[in-house]
């Protein structure tokens, strides 16, 4: 499994997933989970995954070969006129790869379930953020709701909910997002490091800020240490 964790802000976007994928507690593996397609200054385009890896990694194949065969003339996310349309490509392509995939599998009774969280900007449009469940359709990111999450998302979202809000600093929405992955991996074995992590600018239609964290991180450390003593802390001093 893994955790995936988009926010939609007024200042930009704050992307982080973890790497970790397994089949069984023998067989834990590190694959990358976010994947940036860009025309810097034109058009930038990240995807973040969760689920069947090989339905994942095909679909991602796919898309790619769109971008690099435009004459084909198959739909390609870098020459979508919308952020909308971009969400209707991988939507689609997700879900025509997981049924191609289950007729294969229908025997072996193996979940080809994935889901997506789509997040970017084309110049002279708006910053749009969607989840893309596996069946192909979606929702998108609203100031009510200004984050998506995918995979094993339970553990982080508390968090997010009394923190987030559109108007929330890109330097606190990085703070928000790495205490909620902490929580997450604090509490789910099936996430693990390393971590990518990504900033989107508003209207720089480019990624500016794009980080591994891995596992021996001293920051990472030093700020899960801090966010274990401020919840002691504030546990300690609550009277009922």
């Amino acid at each position: 499994m893994t955790y995936c964790v988009g926010l939609l802000l007024k200042a930009g976007m704050v992307l982080l997933s973890d790497t970790r994928t397994n089949a069984g507690l023998d067989n834990i593996a590190t694959y990358r989970k976010m994947f940036v397609f860009e025309d810097p200054g034109e058009r930038v385009v990240t995807l973040l995954t969760a689920g069947s890896l090989s339905v994942t990694q095909t679909t991602l194949a796919r898309l790619r070969e769109a971008i690099d065969h435009p004459e084909e003339g198959v739909p390609s996310i870098m020459t979508a006129q919308t952020m909308l349309e971009v969400a209707e490509i991988v939507g689609n392509t997700l879900a025509s790869v997981r049924h191609d995939i289950d007729v294969r599998m229908e025997a072996s009774k193996v979940s080809t379930s994935a889901s997506m969280i789509v997040a970017g900007q084309r110049k002279g449009g708006t910053m749009r953020l969607f989840l893309i469940y596996p069946e192909g359709n979606f929702i998108e990111a609203t100031e009510d709701t200004p984050y998506l999450q995918i995979g094993e998302h339970k553990y982080g979202k508390p968090i997010l909910d009394r923190v987030v809000t559109p108007d929330t600093s890109l330097e606190d929405a990085r703070k928000a997002v790495l205490l909620s992955m902490d929580s997450t991996l604090r509490s789910n074995l099936s996430v693990g490091m390393p971590l990518d992590f990504a900033v989107i600018e508003k209207d720089a239609c480019r990624v500016s800020r794009r980080q591994r964290i891995e596992a021996q991180d001293e920051d990472f450390r030093a700020m899960s240490q801090a966010w274990s003593n401020a919840l002691r802390d504030g546990f300690q001093k609550i009277r009922i």
